[in-house]
């Protein structure tokens, strides 16, 4: 439904953020804004809601990683809308050439990372923390791969948080719900998608805390507040009924 939608658009589209990956007069702020407008489009046309909560517990100072469950390819197109500040991301080797999404890991100087190279592993931790150091926000999916299980996580792997903890930066948990049904359901029906931005932990919190226990602590809070946001939605469902 997206592709055939923006059937005329999308060699434009595909243009622009290639573009954007390949020229250095086009900034980091300039690419994202190329990237959300494509992403905002490409949503639109696929007929996908996305709706943001807690967008003002997003630290108002760069230099932060957001933490977000993991459920598959649509998962950075619905942060992409909703957030206000551009921010790359780290995806794991295999997904690093797939037709776009290579091109929009180019345009915002994202980063892949082969988790059985524990050589260059270290080096993306290394370059991920000085980024980081200097300003520039990230995200990452510390389940390492996505759920098979819809909206209910997966365990966190500690070694993601390791960035982040040598950068000594804000860690922002993020909830996603539904970000699994545009790709995964066979219908093109309407849907919503929700991305909820939790309260950061800064390093005064968890400084201390080994990586395990901060990736436990992240993951509570996002199961916490799935459960919070789909309650409330089913609720409504069941006073529809009555």
């Amino acid at each position: 439904m997206m592709v055939l939608r923006l059937f005329l658009k999308a060699p434009v589209y595909f243009f622009q953020i290639w573009r954007c990956g390949k020229s250095s007069k086009i900034s980091f702020e300039e690419a994202y804004a190329c990237v959300k407008k494509v992403t905002i489009a490409a949503n639109r046309a696929g007929k996908v809601k996305i709706e943001s909560y807690g967008v003002e517990n997003i630290p108002k100072e760069n230099g932060f990683v957001f933490f977000p469950n993991h459920q598959g390819l649509y998962d950075v197109l619905a942060v992409l809308e909703s957030c206000p500040v551009p921010f790359a991301f780290v995806i794991k080797k295999e997904a690093r050439n797939v037709i776009l999404l290579k091109q929009v890991v180019d345009a915002l100087g994202s980063i892949s990372i082969d988790r059985e190279d524990i050589r260059q592993s270290m080096q993306v931790i290394q370059q991920v923390t000085e980024e980081v150091k200097g300003g520039k926000n990230f995200l990452i999916f510390a389940e390492g791969t996505r759920s098979r299980e819809g909206n209910r996580p997966q365990e966190f792997k500690g070694g993601s948080f390791k960035s982040a903890v040598k950068a000594k930066c804000p860690i922002v948990p993020c909830a996603l719900i539904d970000a699994f049904k545009p790709f995964d359901e066979k219908s093109v029906k309407p849907l919503t998608v929700k991305v909820i931005y939790l309260p950061p932990m800064y390093y005064e919190e968890y400084r201390g805390m080994k990586t395990v226990e901060i990736a436990a602590e992240v993951k509570k809070r996002i199961e916490e507040a799935i459960a919070r946001y789909t309650v409330s939605r089913d609720s409504v469902k069941e006073d529809k009924k009555r």
